[in-house]
C-alpha cells in the first residue's frame, strides 16, 4: 500500500506545473531540505506513484494534425498481449488501454494528414493477424490534458 501525505501531494502539484523544476526550487517554496525533497520523490518512485518526468508534448505543433481514438475488436481476446506488442511498433499509436463493452482495446493514435491516418488504418493496423475490426472517431483538438491531482 502506498503511503502519500500531504507532504508527497505539495511535491507532486510542484512537479505537475513544472516538471523539470529544481528540487532545491521546490524544497525552498516548502520550507525544508534538499534531502527531503530528494528522498521523497525516491520514495514515490520506489512505491511506483512516480513513474518518471517526461515532457508533454503538443503533437499538432510536430506536424501531427489529425488524431483519432479507435476501438479494436479482436477476433480471440486472449490474443490481446501479441496485439499490444505489434501495436507497440507503431509510433503514431499513442495510448492503448483495454476497455469493456463492444471492443476489447481502444487505441489514441496520431497523424500528419488524412492520407497518413488512413494508410496506418488499413495499412499497419488492419493488417496485425487478430484485429478483426476497428471503429475510429476523429478527434477535433484536445480541450485539455491533465494528471490526476489529489
Amino acid at each position: 500500500m502506498n503511503s502519500i501525505d500531504e507532504f508527497d501531494r505539495q511535491i507532486l502539484k510542484y512537479l505537475e506545473q513544472d516538471g523539470r523544476m529544481a528540487y532545491s526550487a521546490i524544497a525552498t517554496a516548502m520550507g525544508v531540505s534538499n534531502t527531503m525533497i530528494h528522498q521523497r520523490i525516491i520514495r514515490l518512485t520506489e512505491q511506483g506513484v512516480l513513474t518518471g518526468i517526461k515532457p508533454l508534448l503538443n503533437e499538432k505543433k510536430l506536424g501531427y494534425d489529425w488524431g483519432a481514438f479507435t476501438g479494436l475488436s479482436l477476433e480471440k481476446d486472449h490474443d490481446s498481449n501479441r496485439i499490444i506488442e505489434e501495436l507497440k511498433k507503431i509510433p503514431e499509436v499513442t495510448e492503448c488501454y483495454y476497455i469493456t463493452g463492444n471492443y476489447t482495446l481502444y487505441v489514441k493514435i496520431i497523424a500528419k494528414n488524412h492520407e497518413h491516418m488512413r494508410q496506418l488504418l488499413y495499412e499497419k493496423i488492419d493488417s496485425i493477424p487478430g484485429i478483426a475490426k476497428t471503429d475510429s472517431i476523429i478527434e477535433l483538438g484536445c480541450a485539455f490534458k491533465r494528471n490526476m491531482i489529489f
